[in-house]
């Protein structure tokens, strides 16, 4: 189980992470907030992306600050902005770059496996950066998930896609036995999540079921608008 305790932490003598104590144990857990909120931070601590400046974060024990080339192989992490996932020439050679250690055959059938589970197998020889933007997010996934992680951190993935796109990488996360931990605007996508946190300032503001947390968000968004002088942000929310 993931765990922080007190965790803080600041960039440029800005703090972004506010004594945040968590116990991530949950399958389906969303993280909800403004731009600037801290989540993006707080997702990066969860595999040691980001050491925080006091606190710890814990898996099973394990810290983030001694232990982080373990913590990555059991937490995987998959950015917004597929681009900066795709490292290899083709789709198969991308996926097969997280699993170089294994032994030739078995990891050729990991390969072929997760191309073929994520409807890419008709792509694996073709220029990754040539594919569309859903295709490249689906390869950024696949390439996380060839390497078996136990959890997975996923930082806003739907962000550049069109809607088709969206309800495709939806559609995978919900099914996938990993525990998934979504950073997401599109409140809709949280239904049926079984935590949702929101975060606000560096800390967590609302811990609980979605619709409550969704109105939350809103309500914190509305009023906050309301006391800049700007129009309602329930568009924002439902980004």
């Amino acid at each position: 189980m993931l765990q922080l305790r007190n965790v803080t932490h600041a960039y440029d003598g800005r703090t972004v992470l506010r004594d945040v104590t968590l116990d991530l144990a949950e399958h389906r857990i969303g993280l909800i907030g403004a731009n600037g909120s801290g989540k993006s931070t707080l997702a990066r601590t969860l595999n040691g992306l980001v050491v925080p400046d006091s606190g710890s974060v814990l898996l099973d024990g394990l810290d983030t600050r001694r232990h982080a080339k373990e913590i990555r192989r059991r937490v995987g992490f998959v950015f917004s902005d597929a681009a900066t996932q795709i490292l290899m020439p083709t789709v198969a050679e991308d996926v097969a770059l997280g699993i170089r250690g294994a032994r030739g055959g078995d990891a050729e059938r990991r390969v072929e496996e997760i191309l073929r589970r994520h409807g890419l197998a008709d792509h694996r020889d073709h220029p990754a950066h040539l594919l569309s933007g859903g295709q490249k997010q689906m390869l950024a996934l696949a390439s996380v998930l060839v390497t078996e992680p136990e959890i997975l951190v996923c930082d806003e993935p739907t962000t550049l896609l069109d809607l088709h796109n969206t309800k495709v990488v939806e559609r995978t996360l919900r099914a996938l036995p990993q525990q998934v931990v979504l950073l997401t605007h599109q409140l809709d996508t949280l239904a049926g999540f079984d935590r949702v946190l929101v975060m606000d300032g560096g800390r967590i503001v609302f811990d609980g079921a979605p619709e409550p947390a969704a109105a939350h968000y809103i309500a914190l968004m509305e009023r906050r608008a309301a006391e800049a002088g700007e129009p309602a942000a329930g568009g924002e929310a439902g980004r």
